[in-house]
């Protein structure tokens, strides 16, 4: 259900670099995953070092949070984004979810995350209000429907304008695209495509992509569907993290093919929702660092106090590309702890499956 993390960066010194006792060096030969040096080597080589844009690389000015091309679309946003589930949750009061909203966007934060669902609607009401005052124009919006057919999909767009209070959403997103039926749901006749279409010819919609945290095989799946129906997505999120490199790993399937085809990446779940923070492998730092040194065009993690989202600015703001000998060396000490897809639990349960629990947002 949540596509970003909760407490994105609490107490980051009270975590402990467990694993301490491995030898990078030794274990590099084990990690599944590709380093940053050997993503941009292989595979495509050159035609996909050639789709990333140098500013997806490298930060653009000291102090600032960097801004990344999002795909072929052109537009510059912020590489961190904000996660929309955790601004409307029930224990954290309204004030302070629009106080966290406008103090992101009032420091470099341009992307915005929500969906439909999250929270009842609560979130898009919340992030609604926090859009008055000229933050709406400082602000690109990203929000998700469920809606599988036709109908379904154009009443929560509709419903979506109404609580965000726009006229238009900069990226429309097919929301938890995690059974392998979705796709041709989507892009049957009478499906959920044509409501996003027309909403993007009557300007309601600018941009269109699609999310899912269950298996890359899925998502390839969809990116496939949407070539037989001569259609290209802008935009597409999934988990990106420590953890993901080494398991059913959507880095090594899918952001291939979105680099190459030149697609915005939308790196989710740094921290799988602090889960991968207890297992004592890494910190919260470096789980953000890691994920925006991966082709990302945003990293969005979810942030439910200032605390929490000025630690999480700080990190934007100090990152650096990381060496390949560091990626290395963090992968190994995360590759055990990987190992069974434990502490990537939206993989292998539905405990984070919105849909699977309410299955009438489909449509």
């Amino acid at each position: 259900m949540k596509d970003s993390d909760a407490k994105c960066l609490g107490n980051t010194e009270k975590q402990v670099e467990a694993g301490g006792q491995n030898n990078p060096q030794t274990r590099s030969q084990n990690v599944s995953a590709i380093t940053r040096r050997q993503f941009l080597e292989s595979a495509a080589g050159a035609s996909i070092l050639a789709g990333i844009p140098a500013s997806a690389l490298t930060r653009e000015s000291k102090g600032e949070v960097p801004r990344r091309t999002l795909g072929r679309t052109g537009e510059k946003i912020s590489a961190l984004g904000l996660g929309g589930y955790h601004i409307g949750k029930r224990e954290l009061p309204e004030s302070e979810s629009i106080r966290i909203i406008r103090t992101a966007i009032d420091n470099g934060i341009s992307f915005l995350d929500n969906c439909w669902d999250y929270n009842g609607g609560e979130s898009e009401i919340r992030m609604g209000k926090a859009l008055h005052d000229g933050y709406r124009q400082r602000a690109f919006l990203m929000t998700k429907i469920d809606g599988r057919d036709k109908k379904s999909a154009k009443a929560q767009i509709e419903e979506s304008l109404r609580r965000l209070e726009t006229d238009r959403i900069d990226l429309l997103q097919f929301h938890e695209i995690i059974r392998m039926d979705d796709p041709e749901r989507i892009f049957a006749s009478g499906g959920g495509m044509e409501a996003a279409l027309e909403a993007k010819k009557a300007g309601k919609v600018r941009f269109i992509g699609f999310t899912g945290h269950k298996s890359p095989d899925i998502h390839l799946k969809m990116l496939d569907t949407a070539r037989k129906h001569q259609f290209r997505f802008d935009a597409v999120q999934m988990p990106l993290n420590v953890m993901d490199a080494h398991y059913n790993s959507f880095e090594k399937k899918v952001l291939p093919v979105l680099v190459k085809d030149d697609v915005g990446v939308l790196g989710m779940k740094p921290m799988g929702d602090q889960i991968i923070l207890e297992s004592k492998t890494v910190t919260a730092v470096e789980c953000l660092h890691y994920a925006m040194n991966l082709p990302t065009s945003v990293v969005i993690t979810g942030c439910d106090s200032i605390q929490i989202l000025n630690q999480a600015l700080g990190a934007a703001r100090n990152f650096r590309s990381m060496k390949s000998n560091e990626v290395v060396a963090l992968l190994a000490k995360t590759a055990q702890a990987a190992q069974s897809g434990k502490y990537e639990p939206y993989k292998t349960t539905h405990n984070f499956d919105g849909t699977y629990q309410n299955p009438q947002w489909l449509g």
